[in-house]
């Protein structure tokens, strides 16, 4: 389709970083308005697909700010979706406490507070968009997230060169004793397998490094689990892609995040490489 456009539209609470991740879009070259509300999102994409400068990759702020008009999003995605369009929705969402937190140091006032306190209106919005989250492709917890390691995320996961589309798959590494990450759809504990933590030459190394590497992968059990996880996600992503999911987060855990589920991460990277794949080692450094 010559006039296919790729289409993100970010949604989310008050406060997750919605608008910094518009701007680190447009930085990597979308075409990103803000604000624009739901109805007048067709006549958009037909002035951007009829205009002389080729634009292909746009992104679009909607949010509480549309009234209204926010009714009537999945109306207008579902027709965006069978008029040949790359839609992507991506819900930005942070934890009470953390929202509260921005909130506190920038001084701004909650759009929905009203007269009423901070926590209030965050509660009041939290409720409000329940119907747009569940319209969301992926949800964006950026609880953990400064704004530069926003962007450096924003950039690594939408600004590639524009290749065929399968699913986004997101690989990540990390430690229980830091706590789980907010923003996964699958997480599986491994550490079930035996720990390079405990081999004295192996404690200080990580397990982007071939001797942690080798120990992991060559226990039986090891390679037995990642048949079967290999092996599921072979069984499963068609199934969520027929569905129009567009990306899948799977978390892998270990005790400090440093061995076992690095090692793990890297080998499903490498089992996917056909595919589209980002990966990130949360804990790796701690």
């Amino acid at each position: 389709m010559a006039d296919r456009l790729d289409i993100i539209i970010i949604t989310g609470l008050s406060g997750s970083g919605k608008s910094f991740a518009i701007r680190a879009l447009e930085d990597c070259g979308y075409f990103c308005v803000d604000n624009l509300p739901a109805p007048l999102i067709p006549k958009f994409i037909e002035l951007c697909s009829g205009y002389q400068e080729e634009v292909r990759r746009i992104a679009l702020g909607v949010d509480l700010r549309a009234g209204q008009f926010l009714g009537a999003l999945p109306q207008v995605l579902a027709d965006t979706r069978a008029a040949g369009h790359f839609v992507q929705v991506l819900f930005f969402d942070a934890a009470d406490d953390v929202l509260l937190r921005r909130f506190s140091e920038t001084r701004r006032p909650h759009p929905l507070a009203g007269e009423d306190s901070i926590q209030d209106g965050i509660a009041r919005e939290r409720k409000a968009l329940e119907p747009i989250r569940a319209l969301a492709d992926r949800v964006m917890d950026t609880s953990d997230f400064n704004v530069h390691q926003l962007k450096r995320e924003m950039q690594q996961q939408f600004c590639e060169a524009p290749q065929a589309r399968r699913m986004a798959l997101f690989f990540t590494s990390f430690g229980y004793k830091y706590g789980i990450p907010h923003d996964t759809d699958m997480i599986l504990d491994v550490r079930f397998l035996p720990n390079p933590y405990f081999v004295n030459e192996l404690r200080d190394k990580t397990g982007l490094q071939a001797e942690v590497r080798d120990y992991v992968l060559g226990n039986p059990e090891t390679r037995s689990f990642l048949e079967r996880l290999y092996a599921l996600l072979e069984f499963t992503l068609p199934l969520y892609e027929r569905e129009g999911k567009s990306s899948l987060t799977l978390a892998l855990g270990c005790t400090g995040g440093r061995h076992r589920s690095v090692v793990l991460v890297e080998e499903l990277k490498r089992r996917f490489g056909a595919l589209r794949i980002h990966v990130k080692h949360r804990d790796i450094d701690k």
